[in-house]
This record gives C-alpha cells, structure tokens and sequence, in this order.
C-alpha cells in the first residue's frame, strides 16, 4: 500500500475510542477512495465525482435556521462554527478532533459549511465542495443586495416562496416571540420600513468590521427583505442578546419593555457606531431624524401674575430671566389630556350613550409646538417652537404615567389623517425665525406602533420611564407598503392585510412620519 494511503488510514484508526467500529470501518472506506482516488487522479486516470459521491443528496433545507447565535452545541464556543448541513445543528472545527468530524462520523451526516467564510467541506474526508446548488444557502445566511435591488424595494410588490409553499411578501415577515420581546419586536419592524436606514443597512460594506450591534441589526433586516428564505418567518434571537449585553440588561425579556424607550436608545447607539457625532447630519440617523426646536423657559415666579390659578401661563419677556435654547431633537413627545376620573356628557357617543373614553386630534397635540402654547414643567414655564423639520419625524404619544406605586395607561383615543399632515404650519411664520425649508411640509403615515392592554400595577417602580405592561398586553405594529399602498398588521408572527380605518383601533404610541418629497433621490 502506498504510503498516502497508509496515512489516511491511520488517522482513521485513531478515532476508535469516540466511535463505534462499524462507523469507523465507513470513516475507513471513504478514506481509502479518496486516497485511491488521489492516486488515479496522479495518473491521469481520476474523473470528478458526481453530485452523489459528494453527499450533496443528503443536505437537508428544512432542517436549516440560521437566526440562532453562532456557537457550537458541544463546546459552546463561538470560534470556526460550521452548521450540519443535513441535520442543522452547529460544530466547532473540521479537524481531525474537532466535534464536527466526529458528527460527521457518528451520525454519517458529512456536509458542513463554516459560517464565517461560507466554504462547504465534506467531512470525515475534509475536502471543499464547490457546486451552485449550494449558493441559495449561502445567501440566506448572510443575504447581500445591490444598490438596483433596494431601490426597488418600495416599487415591488411580488410575493415569495418558502420552502413549504407558504407566501410571504419580502419586508413584511413576522418576527418570533421568545419570551417578553414584542417591543424589540415593533421598533425593528419600525427602522425596516424607513428607507435612509434600511437601505444604509442593506448595502454597508465590510460589514464584519462594524460593532456586534450594526451587525446584527443589518444581518435581521438583510433576511427581513431577502426573497428567497426557507421559512416565512424570523428569529431576532442574535439581535436581542446583543441589545441585552449592549444596553447591560437595561432591555431584558424577562420583564416587558417599552418600545418608545428601546427605539430612542437604539438610534442613539446606531448613530455612534456608524461615526456620528453632535454635529448636525454626521449619521444616517441625524440626516433622517434630527431636526431643531427652540425652547424658551422662565421661572414660573418671573411669569406674568394671574388673577385666577386656572387662567393661562404668559411669560414676561421683559425679564432677564427668559432663557432662550435652540436644540435639536430626533421625536416628538405629545402630552394627552388627563385621564378623566368620571364620564360626562361631553364624551357621548352618535347613540346618545355615555362613553368614558375621551378623543383627541393629533393637530391638538402638536399645538405643543407652535411657538406660543405655554406648559409648566418643574416649577418652569416653557413653549417650544418648531424651526426646522427632518425628513421622517417620530411622535411619542405619552399615555404611561409612574407612581412609586402603580403605573396607569391613558386611554384617550388618538384621531389623525394618515395622509398629508401639515406639520409646516408649525414651523414659525416670522420670516427671520424660520430657518430654510422645502417647499413641502406635509407628511404621510409610515408606521404606526400600538399597544393593546393595561399597565402593570407593581411595587417600587420608577417614575422615570414608561415601562410596566402586562404579560396579557401586546405591542404590535402598522406599516404602510408603498408598491400596493396597502396598510400591514405585524403582532410577532402575525402578518396580514387590513383595511386603513383599522389603524385606529388600537392605542398609538409610536408614529413615524415621512415628508412627501423624502424618497425623491434616495439610494
């Protein structure tokens, strides 16, 4: 025997001790043709083996899910992880003692691909495999686009295959539900479906060299648009331990969170691994988001006295206690009503009956902004005048309110058009207070984030947030799709079509507004 051949069979005879011998006797014979084979191919004699001879009949696609963290099942190590291509479950390494080789012959499951460098080995023979049915694979694992593609994201509306048949439409897939995670769940599916911050994701280069968090938020949305998956669905699984250890458990799963809370932290954190700083338009998320209020406070005793406590606040500009502060901002906070303690004739509805939810427009709520409506925070009097408006505007409908002792949920219904809204109105009409704007100030619906159910009544609970929602409540999501200008209901999993007067239904939160002009010359 020659003396390659007698080598192989030697390291093939040191695997008896993890092994049975019938298995070993297989591991045996593959070697022996590949080394038989290695001899022909010296003499000219070798032909390349076909499909069959390279074991790639046994791959299995159905087995296959690519969202869980890259570790291997044995070690627990993160290090050269190869997914089983047959059976599905991850490996550290392809040598001769990694716990993919002897996979490889305990269970005769033989393709493995490496998930870093997407290279596909035949084990126990450790030899690469170089064959085009394998590159829909690759592509589900680390999905990449061109700059065509995403352009027409918003212009496509052709559904997509799974392997079992079931049709999704690309961009509108459900989200698992892991645990208490709905509220990750809605701020992702919210950033998916704004165009500067999808289409930065979708085509960032060298994506490896960015930090963990980009890179798991990209590969989400990557496989969120990718047409061709093998499943109608997606784990964030990746994404949310990475909030986790980035956020240091401030955003958790075992708790419920707030959406609007996770949403602020996450842009700000995006904004600085993608090289933002406080200058103005230095990320994608400050040329998307960011736009400038000026704030004008005074001591509430420096105010203009009152003849009766209910009268309206006026400030005294002749004071030198006036502060003037221009700010930028990246959302909107609107203040509801109070919550009224009993119902009252005011709140009846077209059938005469007695309704103790109280409504509200959205024009209302926005007054907030116009420069001249006067609130009184923290012993301070202060007005906010909008000067400059961003291309997408986030509005925060504050409807949780903390004691030390209980948390309450404002039920006040929301009324607002999805369509044009005139946020210009808002901006100042002196000419030399009004910084430049386009010439078109409306603005159309996107997203709209809602949540379903009471507030949860616990001890100690901080007055500084808005978290607290029962594990019976939901957080769910509307997203307009601009091909079919059709309105989508995302709950976790849950896609479907609906009527636009269905958005009402449910207690806003979270709204993302996008200018009307834009899309016009995005990538």
């Amino acid at each position: 025997m020659s003396t390659p051949k007698r080598r192989l069979l030697e390291e093939a005879n040191q695997q008896t001790t993890l092994a049975s011998p019938a298995k070993i006797r297989r591991a045996e014979i593959g070697t022996q043709s590949r080394a038989l084979a290695s001899e022909e191919s010296s003499a000219g004699e070798y032909e390349e083996p076909e499909i069959e001879g390279m074991y790639l009949d046994t791959v299995n696609r159905a087995n296959l899910d690519f969202d869980f963290e890259q570790i291997c099942s044995v070690s627990l190590s993160t290090n050269n992880v190869y997914s089983c291509l047959v059976c599905g479950k991850y490996y550290q390494g392809r040598g001769k003692q990694s716990h993919a080789y002897f996979h490889s012959i305990n269970e005769d499951h033989h393709v493995f691909i490496n998930l870093h460098t997407l290279k596909v080995y035949v084990l126990p023979d450790n030899y690469e495999v170089r064959d085009r049915s394998l590159n829909d694979i690759k592509a589900v694992i680390r999905p990449e686009f061109s700059p065509a593609q995403v352009r027409s994201l918003d212009r496509s509306c052709e559904q997509s295959r799974d392997l079992n048949g079931r049709r999704y439409l690309p961009g509108f897939v459900g989200l698992n539900k892991i645990k208490c995670n709905d509220y990750i769940n809605v701020v992702v599916q919210a950033l998916a479906h704004v165009p500067p911050i999808r289409d930065t994701l979708l085509l960032l280069p060298d994506i490896e060299k960015q930090t963990p968090l980009v890179q798991r938020l990209a590969g989400l949305l990557r496989r969120m648009w990718h047409p061709k998956l093998f499943k109608a669905h997606i784990s964030p699984h990746e994404l949310v331990q990475e909030i986790l250890t980035r956020s240091k458990r401030r955003f958790g799963l075992d708790l419920p969170g707030d959406a609007f809370d996770l949403l602020t932290w996450l842009l700000n954190a995006l904004h600085i691994d993608l090289g933002g700083s406080k200058k103005r338009n230095s990320s994608i998320v400050y040329r998307a988001f960011q736009g400038e209020i000026l704030a004008t406070t005074q001591p509430i005793e420096d105010t203009k006295s009152r003849k009766h406590q209910q009268d309206p606040i006026e400030m005294d500009a002749h004071k030198s206690s006036v502060k003037v502060l221009k700010m930028p901002f990246l959302t909107l906070s609107l203040d509801l009503p109070p919550k009224p303690l009993f119902a009252d004739d005011d709140n009846d509805d077209e059938n005469g009956k007695r309704s103790a939810i109280p409504q509200v427009a959205l024009v209302s709520l926005l007054q907030r902004y116009n420069g001249s409506t006067i609130s009184e925070w923290r012993g301070e009097a202060k007005k906010y005048q909008l000067t400059k408006l961003p291309k997408y505007i986030i509005c925060h409908v504050k409807r949780f309110s903390k004691s030390e002792f209980s948390v309450e949920k404002n039920p006040t219904v929301v009324n607002f058009p999805i369509r044009n809204v005139p946020f210009g109105e808002l901006l100042p009409k002196s000419p030399d207070l009004a910084s430049e704007q386009d010439s078109n100030t409306t603005y159309n619906l996107i997203s709209n984030i809602c949540h379903d159910g009471q507030p949860e009544q616990r001890q100690n609970t901080s007055a500084t947030s808005d978290e607290g929602i029962l594990a019976e409540s939901h957080y769910l999501i509307y997203v307009h799709h601009k091909a079919n200008d059709k309105w989508y209901k995302i709950r976790d999993l849950q896609v479907e079509h609906i009527m636009p007067q269905m958005i009402f239904l449910s207690d806003t939160f979270v709204q993302i507004w996008e200018r009307n002009d834009a899309n016009k010359g995005s990538t």
